[in-house]
């Protein structure tokens, strides 16, 4: 027996509101903002920190902060990726 639309509209925003609720209450408002994943403050100010961190370590010889640099680099290019929460790993622990 097919669900009622409404029951299926219903239960898609109770978990629209329980995952994000900001988005859904400015859905709701009609001023619609980017969904959590979509948001990337953290990872925009990580990434200038290590541009200052890399371009600091290439203008004054010094090994550390370039690694650094390409470190904190890697970290906000995966702060990027809105999907980074559903991959699962690559190597699941088993139970023997």
């Amino acid at each position: 027996m097919p669900v009622p639309d409404d029951q299926q509209l219903s239960e898609i925003a109770s978990r629209l509101h329980r995952e994000d609720p900001h988005f859904a209450r400015a859905l709701a408002d009609g001023r619609p903002r980017r969904p959590r994943e979509y948001r990337h403050h953290r990872a925009w100010l990580l990434l200038t920190a290590a541009l200052a961190a890399l371009s600091t370590g290439l203008l004054l010889p010094h090994g550390l902060l370039i690694a650094a640099g390409l470190v904190l680099a890697g970290i906000a290019g995966e702060l990027f990726d809105p999907h980074r929460h559903e991959r699962t790993t690559r190597h699941p622990h088993s139970e023997t």
